[in-house]
């Protein structure tokens, strides 16, 4: 589990996170939504800690994380995997290279297993067969599959996902979203995606969280996004599937 208490963030005087409060659970998928500027990568950048907020705390199970020496935080990070949004693939190293890399890091697993694990996480992904393809080579869809599997390389506890739909296409997007909520219960992992993409939030968001204007504005699952009275939310939903209807129709 993943718990956050009072955080707030600023850069100079202006405060881009104002008090957030919240946690996530194992096994679920936790979606935070919101417009452009509202605080969701700072967000997510704290969590991963990336940046140190002015004031709060951040437990992982019983650990504050913030309050750990550099050692402890290193331990907790070897639980970590990241999709980020570019997707951050290397292309200097062919599609096994790249899932072995954080095992070849944080490991001391034998060739052998390492190729073993490479395989399971290429397959798990259905990328089985691409071994020595280069990233140039893969399609988009390919690529946002192979940063899934290299996150998932060291079986972590804890997956965050940074707009891991943005470039693609609408089945693309969909194959996407199965895949996160399909390794999040398979493994029991802790899993926290930014999006702004509602097909998202209305197909896999177990817990939603709302930001606005860096503070969170509204939390609940995708059984009751609909019926909220919040009218910032309402404008956000709105505004995300006329967008998507408007790409759709390209």
């Amino acid at each position: 589990m993943i718990r956050v208490e009072h955080l707030t963030k600023k850069f100079d005087d202006k405060v881009v996170l104002k008090d957030i409060t919240t946690r996530f659970e194992p096994g679920k998928v936790n979606l935070v939504i919101g417009m452009s500027g509202s605080g969701k990568t700072v967000f997510m950048k704290c969590l991963l800690g990336l940046l140190i907020p002015e004031k709060g705390e951040l437990y992982y199970g019983d650990k504050n994380f913030y309050s750990l020496s550099e050692k402890e935080q290193k331990l907790i990070r070897k639980e970590m995997g990241v999709v980020f949004q570019s997707g951050a693939i290397f292309d200097f190293l062919d599609v096994e290279g790249n899932v072995k890399f954080p095992l070849d890091m944080f490991t001391n697993m034998s060739n052998k297993e390492k190729l073993e694990r490479v395989n399971f996480c290429l397959e798990r992904v259905n990328l089985q067969g691409t071994n020595k393809l280069k990233p140039p080579e893969l399609s988009g869809g390919m690529k946002k599959r192979l940063a899934i599997a290299r996150a998932i390389a060291l079986n972590p506890k804890y997956l965050f996902c940074d707009e891991p739909n943005s470039g693609l296409d609408p089945q693309n997007a969909v194959l996407i979203d199965e895949l996160i909520s399909d390794l999040t219960h398979e493994f029991n992992t802790t899993t926290v995606v930014n999006t702004h993409d509602m097909n998202s939030v209305i197909k896999i968001g177990e817990k939603v969280i709302f930001f606005y204007n860096g503070m969170l504005w509204w939390e609940g699952s995708k059984d009751n996004i609909f019926e909220t009275d919040n009218q910032e939310l309402k404008d956000f939903i709105f505004a995300s599937s006329l967008a998507q209807k408007l790409l759709e129709s390209l």
